[in-house]
């Protein structure tokens, strides 16, 4: 590389005088640094491509229960799985690990997501395999070969009339018949994956719910958290629905029974459960569970809300509205006059 003290090398008038000012630089004993010719093109260059990306970017509805992480410092994060609808990351931060989703538009609506304006189209969401490098923050995710951006936001607190809503008591009815079944005894509920008869998990939840023992229904936490096959154990969901159900009905114990299932769940499920019973502990749901919510306070139809839940992945839903209907029942045995 020529020094500045060289010719002007074809830069024209400009470009020599440029040229002259740094030989008398030199000459008078001023250091002088070699520059790169192309500088300037380079960073213009740059500045194109990030331009681009940003044009690229897909655009998406985030949960505001990922904003921090997703309007923070950029992470490092790594892929947990990809599949059609969905791809999850593993997002370390100072306080332990977090999850967030990029979810299709006909995926379940996790509290943890960044919900596409589009469908999934039968292949997987982004062609990576699982333990993939990503990233997350600066109000983007990359994963392989697809960026998104936050262009808006959704809450995934539902907003209800007060603390302690009242819940429509036919509305009820039709959610505890859709879950256990016409003229089924509760006692006969089964759920696939979970062990069934009267020593089995859900019989003890069902026996504390009896006596409105809120401490013996944490306790059977400890048989359910984990319990069950998949990335979402139906034990965990049963737990979640539960969860969520206490504090957004404004049950007193609502924060201990949550700081209890989410201190157990820790190296005893999997990331992405973890982190949605975290959600759930903070009132935060799933699109689906909310209007099922909203609906048994008489805003939304309730029937197809029930339908849309029940139909959220293998036993997910179904397990989710039993611990909704498990939270109601704690509520009106333990706070409610009778």
């Amino acid at each position: 590389m020529r020094t500045i003290d060289g010719g002007n090398g074809g830069l024209g008038d400009a470009g020599a005088q440029r040229t002259a000012h740094a030989g008398r630089a030199a000459r008078a004993g001023v250091p002088t640094i070699p520059l790169p010719r192309d500088s300037a093109a380079a960073a213009a260059a740059t500045g194109a491509a990030l331009r681009t990306a940003v044009r690229q970017a897909v655009p998406a509805q985030a949960s505001t229960g990922v904003a921090d992480l997703l309007r923070g410092p950029m992470r490092d994060a790594r892929v947990l799985l990809s599949v059609p609808a969905a791809v999850y990351l593993s997002v370390p931060t100072p306080h332990g690990t977090d999850v967030v989703g990029v979810l299709t538009s006909d995926a379940a609506r996790l509290p943890l997501g960044c919900v596409l304006f589009r469908p999934a189209t039968g292949r997987p969401l982004v062609s990576v395999p699982s333990g993939a490098p990503a990233q997350v923050g600066g109000g983007r995710v990359t994963v392989g070969d697809l960026t998104i951006r936050a262009a808006a936001w959704w809450d995934p607190r539902p907003k209800l009339p007060t603390a302690r809503p009242a819940l429509l008591p036919e509305g009820v009815r039709l959610l505890r018949t859709a879950v256990y079944g016409e003229g089924v005894p509760h006692s006969a509920f089964t759920l696939p994956g979970l062990p069934s008869g009267p020593s089995g998990p859900l019989a003890a939840l069902r026996g504390a719910v009896r006596r409105a023992d809120l401490d013996a229904a944490l306790r059977t936490a400890t048989r359910l958290i984990g319990l069950g096959p998949g990335l979402t154990p139906a034990g965990d969901d049963v737990l979640a629905g539960t969860t969520a159900g206490l504090v957004l009905l404004g049950h007193p114990a609502a924060e201990r029974f949550g700081a209890g299932v989410t201190g157990l769940a820790a190296g005893r499920t999997t990331e992405l459960s973890r982190a949605l019973l975290k959600h759930a502990a903070a009132g935060r749901v799933s699109g689906e569970f909310a209007a099922v919510l909203r609906a048994l306070v008489g805003d939304g139809a309730l029937r197809p809300a029930i339908e849309a839940l029940l139909r959220t992945g293998s036993t997910s839903g179904r397990a989710l509205a039993l611990g909704l209907c498990t939270a109601i029942d704690l509520v009106d045995r333990t706070t409610r006059p009778h």
